[in-house]
């Protein structure tokens, strides 16, 4: 099969290579699907189990990308769940050969069926921005009805997600990112908009939750604004500055098929639109990964075009 394999850590993006790859194996419980569409991080050729697996050893070249959309064409011993030529999407392990292949292994309980409605483009948007949205907001946020948010990035893939089903609780949303991004963060449900170039935190107040994608000083510096009890909530980077009186959370996404589902149906219905910022072929990963290329929203690899 052909995949986008990574070899050199020094190389960054410009050692993304289409690479044929021997098809992959299913173990217990998994199967194998024919990736549709995927969705990868732009930051991940820096994470360590990009190049490393679970116990520290080499796994080069190895195979980026974590979300997926397709067709499972076989099953493990002992997979229960899933049938031959159901449609799924979900998330690859952290450690593994990931989704930016024409094949892949993954566990059958980090996927979720995907309704014949939903595009696999769009269904291939939903795995890390849906939950890691849900998980920041509610599990660690503790977000509830009545309260305010600030949601940083509110224009990209998980800010828009955050943005939506934070609106949907019935909070008050405060979104951040550039300016540009003020009309596409209002029309996704955000009550104001803070355009963090010109005025920086200025206005945003006092917040019951800060859900944070961007890190660094704007992680540090939104401390100040949670309200005592309330919950700084980051996907960028372990927080160095902590709320007086409340608390700060670091976390990692994780697979989960019942709200996987559940975000599905939210799309079906017209409650939640994922962000597709681009749909571009394998052969361009090199190019959606390049840092300088900033799309709004999230940016996806077709791999096999629907009706193949």
């Amino acid at each position: 099969m052909q995949a986008i394999t990574v070899k050199d850590r020094d190389a960054g993006v410009a050692g993304l290579t289409l690479t044929d790859m021997p098809y992959p194996e299913a173990a217990d419980s998994e199967v194998i699907v024919r990736v549709h569409a995927a969705g990868f991080t732009p930051g991940e050729l820096e994470w360590p189990h990009t190049w490393t697996d679970r116990a520290g050893r080499d796994r080069t070249p190895s195979i980026p990308g974590h979300e997926l959309s397709g067709v499972v064409v076989e099953l493990g011993y002992g997979t229960t769940g899933l049938g031959l030529g159901q449609r799924v999407f979900g998330l690859t392990d952290w450690a593994r050969n990931g989704s930016l292949a024409e094949y892949t292994a993954v566990e059958a309980r980090n996927l979720a069926p995907l309704p014949v409605d939903i595009d696999h483009t769009v269904a291939a948007a939903l795995p890390i921005s849906g939950l890691a949205a849900w998980q920041g907001l509610f599990d660690h946020g503790r977000l509830t009805a009545g309260q305010t948010v600030l949601v940083h990035g509110a224009a990209g893939g998980v800010g828009s997600v955050a943005v939506q089903l934070a609106r949907e609780v019935g909070a008050y949303v405060i979104g951040t990112g550039r300016g540009a991004d003020r009309e596409r963060a209002l029309a996704l449900g955000a009550h104001d908009f803070l355009d963090l170039e010109d005025d920086g935190l200025d206005g945003a107040g006092e917040v019951d939750v800060v859900f944070d994608v961007i890190g660094g000083e704007i992680l540090a510096r939104s401390a100040a604004l949670v309200r005592a009890g309330g919950t700084l909530v980051t996907i960028a980077e372990p927080p160095e500055t902590r709320p007086r009186d409340g608390r700060a959370i670091f976390f990692l996404v994780e697979a989960d098929r019942a709200r996987l589902s559940d975000l599905a149906a939210r799309v079906r219905d017209g409650r939640l639109t994922p962000v597709v910022g681009a749909v571009l072929p394998l052969t361009e990963t090199a190019a959606a990964f390049a840092p300088e290329k900033r799309i709004h929203g999230k940016t996806i690899l077709r791999v096999v075009e629907e009706g193949s």
